[in-house]
């Protein structure tokens, strides 16, 4: 029986948090010896969606993810909630962690947890790595 690569599967959008996500998310699968699996996804008109990357965004994660030497698979679903994705990435990987990117709250924003950063809590059946984005810069 061979044994399978462990698996870090990260939620990745193209903002502060998602950075701050994909760099652990890069971290773990290094220091496990794990494959990463990338998962950027819209719910919607992936068209018009900022959070999905397309053209030149794409090709350079592509390329950074290529660069770092770690194993990976990047996947663009469109369509369903985000939480729903991430959980059937995590099922159909076996993922040892998920890391996903959160942000930076008010005080009485700390009261309620995002909906997706809780649906996800609620749903997967691995540990989940949750990430800070940096703090929100005031001009």
């Amino acid at each position: 029986m061979t044994q399978q690569q462990p698996v870090v599967v990260v939620g990745h959008v193209p903002t502060p948090r998602g950075r701050a996500a994909l760099e652990h998310a890069l971290a773990e699968a290094e220091r496990r010896g794990a494959r990463l699996v990338v998962v950027n996804s819209s719910r919607g008109d992936a068209l018009v969606d900022e959070e999905y990357l397309q053209g030149d965004p794409l090709r350079r994660l592509h390329d950074e993810l290529t660069v770092s030497g770690v194993p990976f698979e990047l996947r663009q679903p469109v369509g369903r909630d985000v939480a729903e994705e991430l959980a059937d990435a995590v099922a159909e990987t076996a993922a040892e962690v998920l890391v996903i990117g959160l942000r930076r709250r008010s005080a009485v924003g700390k009261l309620l947890m995002g909906s997706a950063a809780q649906r996800i809590l609620l749903t997967v059946e691995c540990p989940v790595l949750a990430v800070k984005g940096p703090p929100a810069t005031t001009t």
